[in-house]
């Protein structure tokens, strides 16, 4: 009964938060050129994944009643889980800045600490006295470009928005290394019309990139609250009107969240193309990682 309180206690906490405005907080960001060789790395394979973090608190309830020494053990699970698969760039979301709501440390920092990935940026989105947090990406190349979006706020809901790093992927020894958008991006969860407005602010930033010039090669991945046989169709308008395309979207063994609901998504431009795609079964929150294997075409 106590948990119960607190847990509504705390809920209403973040409605009132949700309900108040929330500015986005400065980027973060850090390059290490030197790991893993980054400036000379040839990979023909690109290996991206996407995950929710839920706060890092894995499967419990909420992450208010963790020690900050739990949460701490549930992002270094994570970080393993990323350097065991070999994974080039990782979408995040649900990343926290230090928050009293969860342990009080910086949840990307810490990955890239324990994981030894440290290229890595990070946006708040959704910012008060008891949290911060948003999207994040790290890399095993330096960002040489980056932004951050927080979508048009849409109470109660708490804010959401997007990530976008540039990096110079060098996918063969012959050639000049090819420059790569990447997005980590996390939509609203209630309601249709906002998620359809989030994406078509996001088309808006990629436009206007592209008339400065930026026509790069674009991942976009992230938590889209949204499968492909929902009512809304925004995946499919999203990919269809924007010149990208999904690995396998009917595909019925890639649920991303209570295993069958398809809702964390692997997007890219149609100048790349997939090679393959899974989802793990590592417990890491209550979102399964998403990862998938890219190439040039």
């Amino acid at each position: 009964m106590y948990r119960l309180f607190i847990f509504f206690f705390v809920f209403i906490l973040i409605i009132l938060n949700a309900c108040s405005p929330s500015q986005p907080r400065a980027l973060i960001s850090h390059s290490a050129p030197q790991f893993d060789n980054a400036t000379t790395h040839v990979s023909p394979i690109l290996k991206v994944m996407t995950l929710n973090l839920a706060h890092g608190r894995k499967e419990s309830l909420n992450q208010v009643f963790l020690s900050t020494s739990t949460i701490k053990n549930n992002l270094t699970d994570i970080a393993k889980v990323f350097q065991q698969q070999k994974i080039d760039i990782i979408a995040l979301q649900e990343a926290d800045a230090p928050s009293l709501w969860s342990g009080d440390f910086n949840h990307v920092i810490w990955l890239s600490q324990q994981s030894n990935y440290l290229n890595y940026i990070q946006a708040s989105h959704a910012n008060s006295w008891l949290f911060s947090y948003g999207t994040g990406l790290l890399s095993r190349w330096p960002f040489t470009d980056s932004m951050q979006h927080t979508f048009t706020p849409s109470p109660p809901t708490l804010n959401k928005g997007f990530i976008l790093g540039q990096f110079a992927w060098k996918f063969n020894t012959k050639q000049e290394a090819v420059l790569i958008d990447v997005i980590s991006v996390h939509l609203d969860f209630s309601r249709e019309s906002v998620r359809k407005q989030q994406l078509s602010e996001i088309k808006n930033v990629i436009n206007a990139r592209k008339l400065k010039g930026h026509n790069n090669p674009m991942i976009i991945m992230g938590d889209f609250n949204s499968d492909w046989f929902a009512e809304e169709k925004v995946i499919q308008a999203f990919t269809e009107k924007g010149n990208f395309h999904v690995y396998k979207p009917q595909a019925k063994n890639l649920g991303s969240y209570k295993s069958s609901h398809r809702l964390d998504w692997i997007i890219i431009s149609k100048d790349l193309d997939f090679k393959s795609m899974k989802t793990l079964p590592d417990i890491l929150s209550d979102h399964s990682a998403v990862v998938a294997e890219v190439v040039l075409k």
